[in-house]
């Protein structure tokens, strides 16, 4: 065992749903704390069982609004930190501010690895997240990270509900790996776009490269934000012939009139996760499928719990 106690779980205010799956899944309730804001905004968080020696899980995924989950985050963790609890788990779902892990322009900060520096120095002992943006932000913690991917669930899903004459289709290159892992598990062919941007406000130009024509086509992503990506990736698979589009991404932050975008796009169905509740966007399409990571989340913890291996859950 890695601690002498048992398994608490514990939310905040970003997805108590997901909080709520996950402790069924492990046949625990969730665990008693109020978390509740001030008049002047602060948050104000409080737990109201003993947690002294227990092996403790919160699960806080950082969506929007990003600084605010974050900031609960970092409370939480040094509420439970100083009440003694034997081990502390950030169990993130969704990590805000990854895209932010390079200098990729002059004078912009790497924010990804700010984040995990907060997360640290806040009391975590480890953290279990899930679809990270971009791999190598694992390498950010000085602490043990357990990356999860949703590849398992979605894959499930298509093979229960297969498409003729699949192509799965990366939408940019650096998508590559992840469509190729996607088509060899479903038999499927495998396409990318390829976007360019010839010069400064005008629109970019996509690619297809791999022949489409009369075929199914499943767009792979980590995310989507605005959706303009998305769309426009479907577009250019359409005018290369593609019969039938559908798309699938892990963490649907869908932020301004991204479903609206979704929903006039040539996209007949997406399907996404509960990483990020879909309900603070104040609008769900018909054609959004979503399945949830929970036993998934649920299976890692109580192998963290026992120190087992995760890497079943990889497959």
């Amino acid at each position: 065992m890695g601690t002498t106690g048992g398994i608490k779980v514990f939310s905040g205010n970003a997805n108590p749903e997901l909080a709520g799956e996950i402790c069924e899944h492990l046949g625990c309730e969730l665990g008693s704390a109020t978390a509740d804001r001030f008049s002047d905004g602060e948050f104000n968080f409080q737990i109201t069982e003993n947690v002294r020696g227990a092996d403790v899980f919160i699960v806080q995924p950082t969506c929007p609004p990003t600084d605010a989950n974050l900031m609960e985050l970092l409370v939480m963790l040094d509420a439970f930190c100083r009440s003694s609890a034997e081990r502390v788990t950030a169990v993130i779902p969704y990590y805000g501010y990854a895209r932010s892990d390079k200098k990729d322009r002059p004078r912009v900060p790497i924010a990804a690895k700010l984040v995990s520096n907060l997360i640290s120095k806040a009391g975590a002992h480890r953290v279990l997240t899930m679809d990270l943006h971009a791999a190598q932000i694992q390498g950010f913690f000085d602490i043990p990270v357990d990356h999860l991917y949703a590849a398992p669930v979605m894959i499930g899903y298509y093979q229960a509900n297969p498409m003729p004459n699949l192509t799965v289709v990366a939408p940019d290159t650096g998508g590559a790996e992840r469509a190729r892992a996607y088509a060899k598990r479903l038999n499927a062919e495998l396409a990318l776009c390829d976007k360019r941007r010839e010069k400064a406000n005008v629109a970019e130009v996509m690619n297809v490269v791999g022949d489409v024509r009369g075929r199914s086509c499943l767009i792979v992503d980590d995310m989507c934000d605005t959706g303009g990506s998305l769309t426009k990736v479907a577009r250019a698979l359409k005018e290369a012939g593609a019969e039938r589009i559908h798309a699938c991404f892990t963490h649907p932050v869908l932020s301004g009139c991204a479903v609206e975008k979704l929903e006039r796009s040539d996209i007949e169905q997406v399907v996404t996760t509960n990483t990020i509740p879909l309900d603070w966007c104040q609008s769900e399409a018909d054609h959004i499928k979503i399945l949830s990571i929970a036993p998934l989340l649920a299976q890692a913890i109580k192998s963290i719990h026992e120190e087992t291996s995760v890497s079943s859950l990889f497959v």
